[in-house]
């Protein structure tokens, strides 16, 4: 059986080459491939990419459609099962590898239910601690993170992340990802001290991975500290991810401006009135010198929106109809 992306031929010959996870174990589908460039355009993404291997018979190549993958995929579930029983270290992964299927192509609340049962059956057969129960619980809890169940995200991410702080240390990067993830799910909940705490830790344990991914964790914590009230810390945030933006990806890319944009409006929420109209005067006209850009020329309008606001706070009525 193979799998959607980053198949190899055998684990003894492609030992430590693309398609082994941090455990060196290549049998299931991660979803985090997939995920991460999901979610790369929002900018908000903080997963660390897996790929993965084959199990079993080569998927055919012809009559290669969704549905059709997907039906390949549930006949070979159903031989495994049949054959080798549910708790196979094969059926699971096959399970596993329809699951992915399933909400690769946007099949949500059947990819949760197989994985459910991969989840429950790797951990009757294999046990918390085997790599395959790692990535399946993964990518349930990414699945949980995509349909909006942040609560049943929040409990996979927890126990990833108590796994692999035992087994691989806290500053490794599947450990820091989990964190971050979990971090997220307690944001989202509402759970805004304990996203705090985790995103701070994330931030301190983070060592040798790309700074787009430490951007990503400092935007975390930063509307962590908005939505918990604590401007200044999210301000502070902002700004160095700012400054690091501006020097990875230069002062007019769309992605950097939408922090100088957040920046701005965090300033006029806190009562930073003139540090407030500095930073979106200087990022509204940073936007009309990168106004070729569609995203940038649809973020201008809301830049100028808020310069204008800002204006008004300031008392610089003129120049805020100017602005109109």
């Amino acid at each position: 059986m193979s799998v959607a992306r980053g198949t190899v031929p055998s684990q003894s010959s492609e030992r430590g080459k693309r398609g082994q996870n941090a455990f060196g174990y290549v049998g299931v589908v991660s979803l985090v491939s997939m995920w991460r460039s999901l979610m790369r355009a929002s900018g908000l993404s903080g997963a660390t990419a897996r790929h993965g291997a084959e199990v079993g018979a080569r998927e055919p190549v012809a009559g290669g459609t969704p549905a059709g993958r997907a039906a390949w995929l549930e006949q070979t579930l159903r031989e495994y099962v049949e054959t080798l029983g549910p708790e196979h270290a094969r059926s699971i992964a096959a399970r596993n590898n329809l699951a992915s299927k399933y909400a690769e192509t946007g099949r949500r609340k059947a990819a949760i239910e197989q994985f459910e049962l991969a989840l429950a059956d790797s951990l009757s057969a294999l046990g918390e601690e085997h790599p395959q129960t790692d990535v399946i619980r993964e990518n349930l809890a990414w699945c949980y993170d995509d349909t909006g169940r942040f609560e049943d995200a929040a409990v996979q991410w927890e126990a990833l992340l108590q796994q692999r702080q035992w087994r691989l240390g806290a500053t490794a990067a599947d450990t820091v990802t989990a964190r971050a993830r979990l971090a997220a799910a307690y944001r989202r909940t509402g759970l805004f001290d304990a996203a705090i705490a985790h995103y701070e830790r994330a931030i301190e344990d983070f060592t040798g991975l790309p700074p787009e991914q430490l951007e990503h964790l400092r935007i975390g914590s930063a509307l962590a500290y908005r939505s918990a009230g604590r401007l200044d810390d999210a301000i502070q945030q902002f700004r160095m991810v700012l400054a690091q933006r501006q020097r990875r990806l230069g002062s007019r890319h769309h992605e950097t401006l939408v922090i100088h944009h957040q920046l701005g409006r965090l300033y006029l929420r806190s009562g930073h009135t003139n540090e407030a109209v500095e930073t979106l005067a200087r990022a509204y006209r940073t936007c009309l010198s990168a106004a070729g850009d569609h995203d940038v020329r649809v973020l201008t309008l809301k830049v100028r929106r808020d310069l204008a606001g800002a204006y008004r706070a300031a008392g610089r009525h003129r120049e805020a109809a100017a602005l109109h």
